[in-house]
């Protein structure tokens, strides 16, 4: 699918405020509310757009500490390890990364105790690194248009 400038500004705009009407996205960029709502859906269709969500603040719902976690993978650990992560609530986003470290985790704790509990689940994969985050410097998952 062809990414002109319309559909740039389009994306832009979602990306900014994915709960912005068709009718606000038009009048921002000059078209109408039809021709942004076609748009849209063919963005959707190509796989361009492939969701929308809801953030929510870790600090708000309890979780006190953020952390991002590497793990090296003990001989034969790596696949059942895979296949755990995706249950344990605590995990934010799960990277397999290059490098001597096999995974790359940011993870959400309610504090020190929770952080230790969550690494001793961890170990008996393999080697664990941690980091606490102290801020977040940039806050998106958008892509910007080119």
């Amino acid at each position: 699918m062809k990414i002109d400038a319309l559909n740039r500004k389009i994306l832009e705009a979602l990306q900014t405020n994915a709960r912005l009407s068709s009718a606000e996205i038009g009048r921002r960029i000059g078209i109408s509310s039809p021709a942004v709502t076609e748009r849209i859906k063919k963005l959707e269709d190509a796989g361009v757009i492939y969701g929308y969500r809801t953030s929510v603040s870790p600090f708000e719902c309890g979780y006190q500490l953020k952390a991002i976690i590497t793990l090296r993978a003990f001989m034969g650990k790596l696949k059942p390890f895979l296949s755990q992560v995706k249950t344990y609530d605590e995990v934010v986003n799960c990277y397999r990364i290059t490098g001597n470290e096999n995974i790359v985790m940011e993870v959400v704790l309610k504090n020190q105790k929770h952080l230790e509990t969550f690494i001793d689940q961890l170990i008996s994969y393999g080697e664990t690194k941690t980091q606490i985050v102290l801020s977040q410097v940039v806050e998106s998952n958008a892509i910007k248009p080119l």
